[in-house]
C-alpha cells in the first residue's frame, strides 16, 4: 500500500462506519439482516479493508455480530433493551424535571423543547424518519442538559445509539405513531412549563413506555 493509501485509510473507515451505522439505526439495515463487506465495498465504492474496519467497530458496540467469510448479522433490539433503556430514560428525564422547576426555569427550559418540537412538525415522515428520530432524541436531550449534571448528561449521551434506534423501530411498526408523539411532547412542554413535577413525570413514563409497548406488540 502507497502512502497516499494509508493517509486515506482512516477517512474511508470513518465514511463505511457512519455509512453502515446510520442504516443500522434508522432501520435501512433491520435486526437480523446479514450484510456482506463485500456489498458495503461495493456500495462505498471502497476496498474491503476500511468495511472490515467499521464492522470490528459495531461489532464492539453491539449493533453487529460477525460471521467470518459470510458478512455481519445486524443485532436486533432486545426486549431486555428496551426495558433497560426505558427505565434509565425514565429516572434521568424525571429528576431533570425536577431539578428544572425546583431552579424555576422550567418556562425557559419548556420553550427551548418547544422549539425543537417545532422542527419536528416540519419534518416530512414517512419520508424523513430518522430526521424526526434525532429530533426525538434532541427534544429530550434538551431537558436532560438543562439540569446540569455533567455526569447524568454523560450517562444520557451515552444511551444516544440505543434510544434513536428504538425510536425508528417503533415509528416502522407503528406509522401514526409519530402524530402521537408530536401530542405527548406538547404536553410535556405545558406540564414542564406549569411547574407540575408529578404529573409530568407520569405522562413521561406513558411517552417513553409506549415505544417498548409498541415494539412488544
Amino acid at each position: 500500500m502507497s502512502t497516499s493509501d494509508r493517509s486515506q485509510q482512516p477517512a474511508a473507515s470513518e465514511r463505511a462506519y457512519r455509512w453502515i451505522k446510520d442504516r443500522i439505526l434508522d432501520g435501512r439495515l433491520g435486526g437480523g439482516q446479514l450484510i456482506s463487506e463485500g456489498e458495503a465495498a461495493t456500495a462505498l465504492e471502497l476496498s474491503r479493508t476500511p468495511v472490515r474496519e467499521a464492522f470490528l467497530r459495531l461489532e464492539v458496540e453491539g449493533l453487529l455480530r460477525l460471521y467470518p467469510k459470510r458478512g455481519a448479522l445486524v443485532v436486533p433490539v432486545s426486549a431486555d433493551e428496551v426495558v433497560e433503556v426505558t427505565e434509565a430514560r425514565i429516572l434521568v428525564e424525571s429528576h431533570a424535571a425536577t431539578t428544572v422547576i425546583a431552579r424555576a426555569v422550567q418556562e425557559e427550559v419548556a420553550e427551548r423543547m418547544a422549539t425543537v418540537l417545532g422542527d419536528q412538525h416540519s419534518v416530512d415522515v414517512p419520508g424523513e424518519m430518522a430526521r424526526f428520530s434525532r429530533l426525538d432524541r434532541q427534544f429530550h436531550a434538551t431537558l436532560v442538559d438543562a439540569a446540569g449534571n455533567s455526569l447524568l448528561t454523560q450517562f444520557y449521551s451515552g444511551l444516544h445509539d440505543r434510544q434513536v434506534r428504538i425510536t425508528n423501530s417503533a415509528l416502522h411498526r407503528t406509522p401514526g405513531r409519530h402524530a402521537a408523539i408530536l401530542a405527548e411532547h406538547a404536553e410535556l412542554c405545558e406540564l414542564l412549563r406549569s411547574g407540575d413535577a408529578g404529573t409530568f413525570a407520569t405522562r413521561l413514563a406513558a411517552h417513553i413506555s409506549a415505544h417498548g409497548a409498541l415494539l412488544d406488540s
